[in-house]
C-alpha cells in the first residue's frame, strides 16, 4: 500500500470517479491511475469502486470506509509536513481561505492587511463561494479555513467557532414611502417588491423564518450573492433591499438610506472552522484572532479537544459575542 494509491482513490473521488479529469488534475496519466486503483484492490482483496466496462459507476460500501480512512492518513500526512514547516520556516507559508463575498468584501480586508503586514512571506488565496462549495474546499483541504454564515450543517467534518453577530439593514432610496416612517415593520416591507440575497447565502434563512412566523408572504423579485449587486438594483427602483448592515457603505452609500432592521430578524452568526485534525501553525492561529479577538489560541486548543459541535456551543454559549 502506497501513499501514492490512496491519494488517488481520494482524488478520484473528489472528481466524481472521472479518472480522466483525476489524472488531469494530478498531472499523470489515465492509465497510471487505473493501474494503481487496481493494484491496491488486489492488495486489499475488495473492490473500492464499482465498475461498469472501463467505468467507474460508484463506490462501493468497502471502499467508502476505505477512503474516509484514506482520507484521515493523508490529512496527517500534511500535518506532519506542515510541524517541519513550523520548525524550519515559521514565518513562511500559505494560507487558503473559503468564504462567502459578503465576509470577502466587507469583513476580511483589515484583517488581511494587518496579517499580511506582519507575515509578508505567507501567500494568501481567498476562495469565494457557495456555502457548499466553502465546505466543500474545507473538506478536501483546499482551504485551510472555512468562513461562512448559512447552511451550517455542511461544516459537520469541520471544528467551527462563533465569531461574530451581525444583523440586517433595509436599503431604499431616499424618496421611498419607508424612508419617511419612523418605525418600519415586516408588514410594511411587504408590501413592496424585495431585493436580497439569493437562498443560502449571508443569513438568509433568518430573513424568510422571520416573514413566515408573521404570515407574511414577502415579494423577492430579484435575488444575488452579492450586497454591491442588490444595492445597484435598490437604486434602479426594482425593489426594497435587504443586506447585511455591515455591507452599508456611509460614504459610496450616501444616495441611499439605511433601516435599521435588527428589530426586525434574528441576529445571525459568522462562524470560522477547519478540518479536525488539522495541524494550525502559529500564523493560522493570529488568523483567527485577528478576525475573532476572543479566540485566542488557548481557546481554540480547547475547542479542538471537545467532541462535537454541540460540545463547542456549550462552550461559547455564555460569551457575549461581538456585534458588527
Amino acid at each position: 500500500m502506497k501513499l501514492q494509491q490512496l491519494r488517488y482513490i481520494v482524488e478520484v473521488l473528489n472528481h466524481n470517479l472521472n479518472v480522466s479529469a483525476t489524472a488531469e488534475s494530478l498531472y499523470t496519466s489515465q492509465p497510471g491511475i487505473s493501474k494503481q486503483v487496481r493494484m491496491l484492490e488486489d492488495e486489499l482483496g475488495v473492490q473500492i469502486f464499482g465498475r461498469s466496462g472501463k467505468h467507474l459507476t460508484h463506490v462501493t460500501p468497502a471502499g467508502g470506509d476505505i477512503i474516509n480512512i484514506a482520507q484521515e492518513i493523508l490529512s496527517k500526512v500534511e500535518s506532519i509536513k506542515s510541524v517541519a514547516r513550523e520548525h524550519t520556516l515559521p514565518d513562511q507559508g500559505k494560507l487558503n481561505i473559503a468564504t462567502t463575498h459578503t465576509q470577502a468584501r466587507y469583513a476580511l480586508p483589515d484583517v488581511i492587511k494587518g496579517f499580511m503586514g506582519k507575515y509578508p512571506k505567507v501567500s494568501l488565496h481567498m476562495h469565494q463561494g457557495t456555502p457548499a462549495q466553502i465546505s466543500d474546499a474545507a473538506a478536501k483541504g483546499e482551504a485551510d479555513f472555512a468562513i461562512a454564515t448559512e447552511a451550517l450543517h455542511l461544516y459537520n467534518d469541520l471544528v467551527m467557532l462563533p465569531c461574530y453577530h451581525w444583523n440586517r439593514s433595509i436599503v431604499v432610496s431616499k424618496d421611498h414611502p419607508l424612508a419617511k416612517l419612523r418605525d418600519v415593520s415586516l408588514s410594511d416591507v411587504a408590501k413592496y417588491p424585495m431585493v436580497t440575497y439569493v437562498f443560502g447565502f449571508t443569513g438568509r434563512s433568518e430573513l424568510d423564518q422571520a416573514f413566515s412566523d408573521a404570515g407574511l408572504d414577502p415579494k423577492i423579485v430579484f435575488t444575488a450573492t452579492d450586497a454591491d449587486v442588490i444595492k445597484t438594483y435598490v437604486r434602479l427602483g426594482v425593489g426594497v433591499g435587504v443586506i447585511a448592515t455591515m455591507a452599508i457603505d456611509e460614504m459610496s452609500d450616501k444616495d441611499l438610506v439605511a433601516i435599521d432592521a435588527s428589530h426586525l430578524f434574528k441576529p445571525s452568526t459568522t462562524k470560522i472552522g477547519f478540518r479536525k485534525g488539522t495541524f494550525l501553525r502559529q500564523y493560522m492561529y493570529d488568523f483567527i484572532e485577528r478576525f475573532a479577538p476572543h479566540l485566542t489560541k488557548d481557546v481554540v486548543e480547547k475547542a479542538i479537544m471537545l467532541k462535537n459541535a454541540d460540545d463547542i456551543d456549550a462552550m461559547f454559549a455564555d460569551l457575549k459575542l461581538p456585534v458588527r
